[in-house]
């Protein structure tokens, strides 16, 4: 399933609705998801599609799969900069989304599109 969502802060909260709901309407054909994997999907999904808006130029695109081994969350931007992880400190108060992200995540890659822009990919095993 893609979606396109507009370049606003309310993309996130979109984003994590509709993943929500993809993976609970795909839940009864696939019984494996559980709740706990549909709750890191979103936040993954949540922390991804954040930080393409904060950082893109534009609309960014969300593509959702799943199979009987994995989910498969990509965002897609227009931003050539690959996220990167951030220093953490006592006082920061964001930085942390793409490390929870690699902690949730069986897989994350970054990978350049031809035009420009980039995929961001994060697996999860289920």
């Amino acid at each position: 399933m893609e979606y396109l969502l507009p370049d606003e802060a309310a993309a996130a909260g979109q984003a994590r609705r509709l993943t929500s709901e993809f993976l609970a309407r795909s839940r009864s054909r696939m019984a494996r998801v559980d709740e706990e994997q549909i709750d890191d999907a979103t936040l993954i999904v949540s922390e991804l599609v954040a930080n393409a808006t904060e950082h893109g130029r534009g609309e960014c695109r969300l593509r959702l799969e799943l199979s009987d081994q994995k989910v498969t969350v990509e965002v897609y931007d227009d931003s050539p900069s690959p996220p990167r992880v951030r220093p953490l400190t006592a006082e920061g108060e964001s930085g942390r989304g793409l490390a929870m992200v690699r902690c949730l995540a069986h897989r994350l890659d970054v990978t350049p599109l031809t035009g420009g822009g980039k995929r961001v990919r994060a697996v999860l095993a289920i």
